[in-house]
Parts: structure tokens; sequence; C-alpha cells
């Protein structure tokens, strides 16, 4: 996948303290918030401050969504092509979810 061949997101993985935080939070509850990002940052038509939107740091969500490229709009369209300018419907949002969600499950064994 070409995105695993990309310097930019192949920099992104869980530290210590990241995995401190998933395990004391539980999954259950990482996946919520990811849910939670997604219908915020990335669900809108046209999102508040899209490409810059979501943090590089903070929270393992964030991490996950810059290494799979669903961090913005741009990235979706660019890597999924998901259309801009439309909502996301609850379909595609929850396809989010699961992919950051694997890539939180491979960087946390």
């Amino acid at each position: 996948m070409k995105l695993q061949k990309s310097s930019f997101r192949s920099r992104f993985h869980l530290n210590d303290e990241d995995r401190e935080y998933i395990r004391e939070k539980g999954r259950e509850l990482i996946e919520n918030h990811a849910r939670d990002f997604v219908r915020e940052k990335l669900a809108p038509a046209d999102p508040v401050n899209d490409g810059k939107q979501t943090p590089m740091k903070g929270h393992p969500v964030f991490k996950a969504m810059h290494a799979t490229a669903c961090c913005c709009r741009g990235c979706l369209n660019k890597w999924y092509h998901v259309p801009m300018h439309q909502a996301l419907t609850k379909q595609q949002q929850e396809k989010i979810v699961h992919l950051l969600m694997a890539w939180i499950d491979e960087q946390y064994e």
C-alpha cells in the first residue's frame, strides 16, 4: 500500500505514554474518542480549519489519524478518494473509526 511507503505517515508510532493511556482508559473508550473526533473533525462537509484541525500529538487517536491519512478532508480525498464538500455518512465515519482502531491495535501490541 502506498500509504505505508510514505515517510511522513510512517513516522507516527504510539509511545509508552500512549500505550499507558490506552491501558488506563480501555480500548472501548479510545474507540469512542475516535468516533467523536471523526464526527467533529472530519464528518462535516467543510470542517473548520480543514487541514489544520487534527493535532500531531496529545492523544493516540490523533497519531492514528495522521498515520492513516484520516487527519483532514484533503488527505481523505487524496488517499481514499472521499469526495470533498460532502458530509461523511455514518457508514463512512465507521469505516474511518475501524481503520484508526486497526492502526492503534497494531501499534499497541
